[in-house]
């Protein structure tokens, strides 16, 4: 039966990307930010739907920008999670521009992509960043720049800070966990870590049962003449007891 279910949701996350395609192709171009930014949540939040993963929010997520969201990463489902529960102009891989159906998504998402073994392009994106949030915007990272299993966190990368510093902006940070809705413990099935393939974590998630997504928001705070590498450790910190 799990296997039934498992197709059955397949083919709803299937039919979901092409109708966002299709919204995409038809429609964004009459759309004005506001619009698109909130088409884009509710299309995240139908989409967790489809996978059978509930959201739950705690805490507060900003009304407006400029601010930083500053997360953990988990899996693929991630950017689904965040923008379910507010939408942000992610910092993403290059590589993610050149999939098929995906870039697409991620385009009309207003994804910010970063080469990551280039500092030069690191400092073009800390840049950018920095003038998007002096604009207003709500962006995302993820600081460990990979995904981790969800029992612990991986060191944070500090670089992207630096755009929060020079736009005086705030930084707001996120725990993301999966758990069982009726255990409370971690649930490892949407992880994407290690030897797994995108796919093996896609079926894995399509096959569980009761898995929660929580988001639990912190408190918005500035630098306040923090260096990015105090200020990424701090935040490593409050996410961890955020987590708890």
């Amino acid at each position: 039966m799990s296997r039934v279910r498992a197709c059955w949701r397949l083919l709803r996350v299937v039919l979901h990307i092409l109708g966002g395609i299709w919204t995409i192709l038809t429609a964004f171009s009459r759309l004005g930010p506001e619009q698109r930014h909130l088409r884009v949540q509710v299309w995240a939040i139908e989409m967790l739907d489809c996978i059978a993963i509930r959201l739950v929010v705690r805490g507060v997520p900003p009304v407006s920008g400029p601010m930083l969201l500053v997360s953990n990463h988990i899996s693929w489902v991630d950017i689904v999670v965040m923008h379910a529960a507010r939408h942000c102009r992610f910092v993403s891989k290059d590589e993610i521009a050149r999939w098929p159906l995906v870039s697409t998504l991620a385009n009309a998402a207003d994804t910010l992509y970063i080469t990551r073994e280039s500092r030069r392009d690191a400092m073009r994106v800390v840049h950018h960043m920095a003038q998007c949030l002096r604009d207003g915007d709500v962006l995302g990272i993820f600081p460990e720049g990979t995904t981790g299993d969800g029992s612990s966190l991986l060191p944070f990368h500090a670089n992207l800070l630096q755009a929060a510093i020079s736009a005086d902006a705030p930084v707001q940070p996120v725990a993301l966990q999966f758990a069982d809705g009726l255990t409370g413990a971690i649930s490892f099935a949407p992880c994407y870590v290690g030897d797994d393939t995108l796919w093996q974590s896609l079926w894995r998630t399509l096959c569980a049962s009761n898995v929660q997504a929580v988001v639990q928001f912190g408190s918005p705070e500035l630098a306040q003449g923090r260096d990015r590498r105090t200020w990424a450790a701090d935040l490593r910190v409050t996410i961890e007891k955020l987590r708890s």
